[in-house]
């Protein structure tokens, strides 16, 4: 019985029963209610601290509820690949590709995980191909769905070279795109701006007077704002990055970053950090989005429902070659030859990789029942095992106090 007793109880015990070697609040000399209220006082100020730190991340939302983003799903190191399936499907997007299934990937190490906990993803640098012959490559997508959330990716490197297409996205359950696509990286060849991409039924649009850095992509040289995914070529609306540091090799040549996608009742936005800029915020494992400044990209609820549009969406990594863009585009990227004459040396790939620090989600915690700034909401009920507790507390603070 004593054994489980919460360590505040056998303080106040052994105060009230031990004289104390040194000066204590809790001394044998002081009386037993003394030591009581100073055990109070105690308590009071652990907890004021603990609510101190926890009122220091609260945000608002738009209706007036606090709420802090608290940890939900993190993906890393040894145990990041048991939670993601292996896709081996033909590529939807005619990439020149086989996606391996985990065996052939690991076994070929187009997956594995280093001895530091750095997690790899790349496609095949070490195998001559035929002209024409696709190279092996890896897609996996997270065995658990999200419906809303604050994904934050931390990653050294991710892939780029000519010919080279990969994504960091999350994809609806059901039909495509009825449930939506959410690209948060992706690019092709050597681009320097990643672009932020976003795919839905009908009844989407982006609307252009949101605040967000970026530069909304064109179609026929005016602004698609249509995120309809059955129109216009399966292009959605996206946003390019303006930093250069966004994707491709002067992303990785500083170290990577951190790229976070914010997914509420409030829009869809993207950020992303270069190594050096990354907030403390995000390192401490507290994010606060309100903190960042306007985001790269943003989609606005008043042009698209984020709740409606985007439904049970899983976590996708990706590297496909040439492909709907990168194979189309080729021709006017500024990479030699072609991209099926490209495909067939392994050395092109050797920056066709992604090695992953973390990937964390986050869930929006509302809060109630607070005490702050001398203000008292009304107090949540106690639990069955704060009651049992307490059946358990003040019989011996009775014989305490006799």
């Amino acid at each position: 019985m004593i054994a489980a007793l919460p360590s505040a109880l056998l303080a106040l015990l052994a105060a009230s029963t031990f004289q104390s070697t040194s000066s204590s609040a809790f001394s044998r000399s002081a009386p037993p209610r003394a030591g009581l209220l100073a055990l109070l006082n105690h308590i009071g100020r652990s907890q004021a601290v603990i609510l101190d730190k926890r009122t220091s991340q609260l945000q608002t939302s738009s209706n007036g509820s606090s709420f802090i983003w608290t940890i939900q799903d993190t993906y890393e190191g040894k145990t990041f690949f048991d939670t993601f399936d292996f896709f081996t499907g033909q590529d939807p997007t005619h990439g020149m590709v086989n996606y391996t299934d985990r065996a052939t990937a690991f076994s070929n190490n187009l997956s594995y995980v280093t001895d530091d906990g750095k997690v790899v993803m790349k496609g095949d640098d070490s195998t001559w191909l035929a002209s024409g012959v696709y190279r092996n490559s890896v897609r996996i997508s997270s065995q658990k769905q999200y419906n809303t959330g604050l994904f934050i990716l931390d990653l050294n490197h991710a892939p780029w070279g000519c010919g080279v297409w990969p994504a960091w996205w999350t994809l609806g359950g059901g039909q495509w795109p009825y449930t939506g696509e959410i690209d948060i990286i992706e690019g092709v060849h050597d681009n320097a701006h990643n672009q932020v991409t976003w795919h839905t039924g009908p009844n989407c649009t982006l609307n252009p007077n949101t605040s967000f850095t970026g530069t909304i992509v064109q179609s026929n040289g005016q602004p698609n704002l249509d995120c309809d995914g059955t129109i216009n070529n399966n292009a959605g609306c996206g946003v390019t990055e303006w930093s250069r540091a966004s994707y491709g090799p002067v992303f990785d040549a500083q170290g990577g970053g951190v790229f976070a996608m914010k997914w509420d009742d409030e829009g869809i936005a993207v950020w992303s950090f270069y190594r050096a800029a990354v907030p403390k915020d995000v390192l401490n494992g507290q994010p606060d989005p309100s903190s960042w400044g306007e985001p790269v990209a943003a989609l606005d609820p008043n042009g698209c429902d984020p709740i409606t549009n985007f439904v049970n969406h899983s976590i996708i990594f990706d590297i496909t070659f040439c492909g709907d863009w990168a194979g189309n585009s080729y021709a006017t990227s500024g990479c030699p030859g072609t991209c099926t004459d490209r495909l067939m040396d392994p050395s092109n790939f050797v920056n066709a990789s992604w090695n992953i620090n973390t990937l964390k989600v986050y869930k929006k915690q509302t809060l109630a029942g607070l005490v702050t700034g001398g203000a008292q909401s009304d107090l949540p009920t106690p639990t069955l095992r704060q009651v049992l507790w307490l059946g358990l507390v003040l019989p011996l603070l009775a014989l305490l106090a006799v």
